[in-house]
Formats: structure tokens, C-alpha cells, sequence
């Protein structure tokens, strides 16, 4: 079983490659995002948000998504009866069968640019869920973000300026997105200043516990952290 402390990383991490495998199918498939979005009966940015893994897009969105590209089936896994207890016999017990187990291992991929896109999201996910529960922590960060854009390189003025119009608008969605510029955006980040240290470090070794990959369902051995390799920074 997967350790609880993995579980918000890895979550977010099926949800990038479950985005990632939509996106290659529809390319496989020869089908442009124009027409894609035509036949699901959504716009082009929500199918960009389903490529991108978004959390916040409904799960009835990808699973239009998936039933076009034919791939709807493989939620059987969840939906059917497999993966239930099996049924108490006749003298009332458990069978003595267990059910199948599906085993599925999980991966971030071996890029390093990957593994830090990961974190990235993670960590700024993580400071936005703290950010709508505690708004004194959004003027943190816009005071941090002040301060760089007075004090810091000129050369990141620009995204530092961006940051404050999107601090004050709740843009959120802007800098959460898998774009180049969503990228350069979380480089240039006030928000991660906002979240405890130690917050910040457990994030970063659950991300690092995912270079080897995560086993799911039943007792699995777990692959070790490479002591020769800290987190992403």
C-alpha cells in the first residue's frame, strides 16, 4: 500500500499522466483540439485543462473526454465488482478467494524537468489551499512580491509585476497551468514564501519519493529513497 503521507503528491501526479495519455491518444487519433473539444461538447481551454491534469475540472469532463477517445472502458477497474470483497458463502464466511488485485506502478517521469514541474504545482497547490483559508497570508505574499519587484534582478520585473495583477485577482488558474509561461511564472513565485518550512521540505521528499515509482494495490515493496540524491529544489 502507498504510504498516506504520499498521497496528495501522487494523486496529483495520476492526474498530470492521466492528462498526458488524453492528449498523445487524441494526437494518435488525428484529431486537433478544435475537434476534439466539438465532439466532448466543450471549449478549447477545457480541454486544455483536461490535458493538463487540472484538478479543479469535473470528473465528468474527463470521462467525456475518455468515452471519445474510446477509453472509457478501463474505468471498469474502479466501477465493476472486482474490486469488491467477495461475497460471504452459504455458511455465512468469507470466501477464502481474495479478489484480483490490480497493480499498477506509478512513476514520475525520469526527466528532472518533469519532477520539478511536479513540485512545482504541489507546492504552489498547497499554497493556494492555505491562501483561501487564511487571507492575511495573500498580503505575505504580495509584500514579498513588492518588495522583489523593488529590490530584486530588473530582469524578472515583468513576471513579478504580473505576479502582484494576478495576487490581486485571484487569477489562480494563470499561474497552475502546464504553459511555458504558467512555468516561468511559479519560478518567479511569492507563493511558496508562505508556506512553513517544514510544509515545504515534507512536499519536497514526497516528490523525491516518486523518482522510483509507487506501487498501488495490495502489499507492494516500496522502493527506496536514493540516499546519494536529495529533493528537487
Amino acid at each position: 500500500m502507498i504510504r498516506p503521507e504520499l498521497s496528495s503528491v501522487l494523486d496529483r501526479q495520476l492526474l498530470l499522466q492521466l492528462g498526458d495519455r488524453l492528449r498523445r491518444l487524441r494526437k494518435a487519433q488525428g484529431l486537433g483540439t478544435v475537434e476534439m473539444a466539438e465532439r466532448v461538447g466543450i471549449n478549447r481551454a477545457t480541454l486544455r485543462n483536461v490535458e493538463a491534469g487540472d484538478p479543479a475540472t469535473a470528473i465528468g469532463t474527463y470521462l467525456r473526454v475518455m468515452s471519445v477517445l474510446g477509453v472509457s472502458g478501463e474505468l471498469a477497474l474502479l466501477a465493476g465488482d472486482t474490486l469488491l470483497p467477495p461475497p460471504a458463502d452459504s455458511a455465512g464466511a468469507r470466501s477464502r478467494h481474495p479478489p484480483p488485485i490490480v497493480h499498477v506502478q506509478v512513476s514520475a517521469e525520469s526527466g528532472r524537468h518533469r519532477l520539478q514541474d511536479l513540485q512545482s504545482l504541489t507546492l504552489h497547490e498547497e499554497a493556494l489551499r492555505r491562501i483561501k483559508t487564511d487571507p492575511a497570508l495573500l498580503l505575505k505574499a504580495r509584500t514579498v512580491a513588492q518588495r522583489w519587484l523593488d529590490t530584486g534582478d530588473p530582469r524578472s520585473a515583468g513576471l513579478w509585476r504580473e505576479w502582484l495583477q494576478i495576487l490581486d485577482a485571484g487569477a489562480w488558474r494563470k499561474v497552475l497551468g502546464r504553459t511555458r509561461h504558467a512555468q516561468q511564472l511559479r519560478q518567479a513565485s511569492p507563493l511558496v514564501t508562505v508556506l512553513p518550512e517544514d510544509v515545504r521540505q515534507a512536499i519536497l521528499a514526497q516528490v523525491s519519493s516518486l523518482r522510483n515509482g509507487v506501487a498501488l494495490g495490495g502489499e507492494s515493496h516500496q522502493p527506496q529513497d536514493d540516499p546519494s540524491s536529495g529533493p528537487e529544489s
